[in-house]
């Protein structure tokens, strides 16, 4: 009868430990799962103005007539995300609700201006069907040249200080937010957070 409580106790004990072992693996696989799956966010675009620089200075006119100033020393204590777009282009139109209901989440600290080129009576239809008229709307060639900004959509964050802060592709909201979660994690891009916790951990 002891023999036989001894064996169990052992047994027991051996699953237990064993026990122990798979879920440390199973811990250990699921952080390189994480790193794996990891949200790469914006696509970062190396041309033009560099992240952590003070961005260029524009001074525009939005499509209501009003004077805008982009970059340099800032005339607002908000930070600003300028998102370029087309009428004509499907995935800038999936996210204007996106931006629509950031503008109103972060309008504490956040300001939204959409930036476009072409036919300005287009543009004013557009801006009419799609609700826009809360936000400036700018007209602008050079700042589309200046940034880069080859392919569409396309986003700048430029904090209250005035220097450029993240930028990219933005295929989708998580794109979106990856350009506030870099400016919060003071990295370029979320690829170079990743990259780095990668290194760290090889």
């Amino acid at each position: 009868m002891g023999n036989a409580l001894l064996v169990s106790n052992v047994i027991l004990w051996v699953l237990t430990i064993g026990l122990v072992i798979t879920v440390f693996a199973l811990a250990r696989q699921v952080g390189v799962l994480y790193e794996r799956i990891a949200p790469a966010g914006a696509l970062m675009i190396s041309q033009g103005p560099s992240v952590g620089e003070v961005a260029p200075e524009f001074v525009l006119e939005t499509l209501g007539g009003h004077p805008l100033k982009l970059g340099g020393v800032p005339s607002s204590s908000k930070s600003t995300l300028i998102f370029f777009l087309s009428p004509n282009c499907p995935v800038c139109n999936t996210l204007i609700p996106v931006l629509k209901s950031i503008g109103r989440s972060e309008s504490k600290w956040l300001d939204i201006v959409f930036a476009s080129d072409g036919d300005p009576e287009k543009q004013l239809a557009f801006v009419k069907q799609k609700e826009l008229n809360q936000f400036p709307y700018v007209l602008s060639t050079e700042l589309g040249m200046t940034y880069q900004v080859t392919k569409l959509p396309f986003a700048v964050l430029i904090d209250n200080k005035g220097v450029l802060r993240a930028k990219g592709l933005t295929n989708n909201r998580e794109h979106l937010e990856s350009l506030f979660e870099a400016m919060e994690l003071g990295v370029a891009s979320l690829q170079e957070f990743v990259s780095k916790r990668q290194q760290d951990v090889a």
